[in-house]
């Protein structure tokens, strides 16, 4: 950028695009004072190299606020974790079948950990078989990302949503809208 530039020559680009030529590089930081802009090398490997007109900040500054704007567009996906027990009772599945739900609908995997506690670890058909109802139970709103695994104590089992994280953001917030223009403003 401007005085650090090192080179005889440089193909000169102006402001907006236009080729202005090869031009010694002293007569290109003159022109880029005169029109008070910065000299930028775009292309230190060609030859000769090519230098760009432009004002470095605010192109710094628009390229900050365009990765900005890329990240907070960006879905970040989260996995949420269920516990449950072989031996759950059917009001206490359903509670947690309810968090399941909550979570594939927001559009964040679901990791399902079943432990097994003494006697329970020589029957692990019995978590295998709990995993496999709550993957029926919610296949409409998700899929099995992994199937059902014995780590040591516990068994494992991912369930990924069917919709994108973006997707069902974009969903609530047109839920949202259309329930507050139901409800309107209140007349007095």
């Amino acid at each position: 950028m401007n005085d650090r530039i090192r080179v005889p020559e440089v193909r000169l680009v102006g402001p907006n695009g236009e080729q202005v030529g090869i031009v010694p590089i002293a007569k290109a930081l003159e022109i880029a004072r005169e029109s008070d802009l910065d000299l930028v090398e775009v292309a230190p490997t060609a030859r000769p190299p090519v230098a760009r007109l432009m004002d470095y900040g605010k192109f710094k500054y628009e390229s900050a606020m365009k990765a900005r704007e890329a990240r907070k567009n960006q879905a970040h996906t989260i996995i949420k974790e269920i516990k449950l027990r072989p031996k759950i009772d059917p009001h206490d599945y359903e509670t947690k079948k309810g968090h399941v739900v909550r979570f594939l609908k927001a559009g964040d995997k679901v990791k399902v950990t079943i432990m097994f506690r003494g006697r329970e670890q020589s029957r692990p058909e019995l978590g295998r078989r709990l995993l496999q109802r709550l993957a029926e139970d919610v296949e409409d709103l998700g899929f099995v990302e992994s199937r059902p695994k014995q780590d040591g104590r516990n068994m494992i089992m991912v369930i990924g949503p069917h919709k994108k994280k973006a997707e069902a953001k974009a969903e609530r917030a047109e839920a949202k809208a259309r329930a507050q223009q139901d409800s309107g403003p209140a007349s007095v």
